[in-house]
């Protein structure tokens, strides 16, 4: 009888553990690595890095920035299709599609181009703040927001009128040195201040500043995306960590570890994937269980640099942009890229 109870009592023991390890794997499963792989490596002839990509998904275009001028390539070929040129210290490139214009930020010389989309060619040029380098397009209001790091503002630009009538130039005191930004289609834009740990909520009828949010325990934010949809900020933090934003409260709902050195980040709606290019040769893939849920599924083996991100938002590839660089001269603090090493990584899942 007691060898009978004891085999019982052994066989529960074996089926909780059985159902236990289940239980574990059902866990495991929910949080397996993405998939994310490198699929192509594209070598980018001439000089100039990759300072920004941008990814026109229904155009089936990518836009280079390299220095001096943006070289566009076909997103599914890989081939060139054209360049705007004399861009001098060009960071961003924003798009307004409904409106047949494209606009680049042009950190140098402190200007925006404006392109046509389909020829690209340089219709006019508006002046900005100094440093500029953060571009976004607001469709709610048909504006064209300038993030200008030296000057601590913001220029607006007449997105519908440029390059036909004239551009308007209103400036916004920004109170800090302004970083990434974006917009949520409903009249707002959201702009990162590195220099104070903040997110800025701006009013893009009104161009006034409605809310100035921290980001405890977030600091120094560098690139930022937006789930329209559930209302969420993206923000990634050097502290090593991405801060997701409630767009509406402002309030930090979820922090998730990420890689170091981030810049550049982004959100796929068709998959529920957030995304930080970290200069430490790392893609953190985060997950949206929840609005306010968020599981890292995994740091995806890169490329030491490549911080520099764009989301094909069809295809749902990710495209770095990355090179070689020597160490830093003598009295500089950056490094100096190696001349004839710029490439664009090209990341897909299976």
């Amino acid at each position: 009888m007691r060898k009978s109870i004891a085999l019982s009592l052994s066989l529960v023991a074996l089926a909780s553990v059985a159902w236990l390890a289940a239980g574990s794997s059902s866990k495991v499963a929910a949080a397996a690595p993405s998939g994310y792989h490198l699929v192509k490596t594209l070598a980018l002839s001439g000089d100039g890095g990759g300072d920004s990509l941008t990814v026109d998904s229904a155009a089936r275009r990518l836009y280079i920035s390299r220095a001096t001028h943006v070289a566009v390539m076909d997103a599914d070929t890989y081939a060139m299709v054209g360049d705007i040129p004399d861009t001098q210290g060009v960071h961003g490139v924003a798009l307004a599609p409904e409106l047949g214009r494209g606009f680049t930020s042009n950190g140098r010389t402190s200007t925006v181009t404006v392109f046509d989309p389909k020829t690209l060619a340089t219709l006019a040029t508006a002046i900005t703040g100094k440093g500029t380098a953060g571009i976004v397009f607001d469709p709610a209001s048909k504006r064209v927001f300038t993030f200008n790091g030296r000057a601590g503002t913001a220029t607006v630009i007449d997105a519908a009128r440029a390059g036909t009538r004239g551009i308007s130039g209103l400036t916004i005191d920004l109170g800090g040195r302004p970083e990434f930004a974006v917009a949520d289609g409903a009249g707002h834009i959201y702009n990162n201040l590195a220099d104070q740990s903040l997110v800025l909520q701006i009013d893009s009828r009104s161009r006034t500043i409605l809310n100035r949010w921290p980001l405890e325990p977030g600091e120094s934010p560098s690139g930022m995306a937006i789930d329209t949809q559930h209302r969420r900020l993206f923000v990634g933090c050097r502290n090593k960590l991405m801060a997701i934003l409630d767009a509406d409260t402002g309030k930090v709902v979820a922090t998730v570890p990420i890689g170091e050195d981030v810049d550049d980040i982004a959100f796929d709606p068709g998959t529920q994937l957030a995304f930080a290019a970290n200069g430490d040769g790392t893609l953190s893939v985060v997950h949206e269980d929840a609005p306010d849920k968020y599981t890292l599924e995994e740091n995806v083996i890169t490329r030491k640099g490549a911080r520099t991100m764009a989301l094909d938002s069809k295809t749902h590839n990710i495209f770095l942009a990355a090179a070689d660089f020597d160490p830093p001269a003598a009295g500089q603090q950056r490094p100096t890229m190696k001349p004839g090493t710029s490439v664009i990584l090209v990341l897909a899942k299976p």
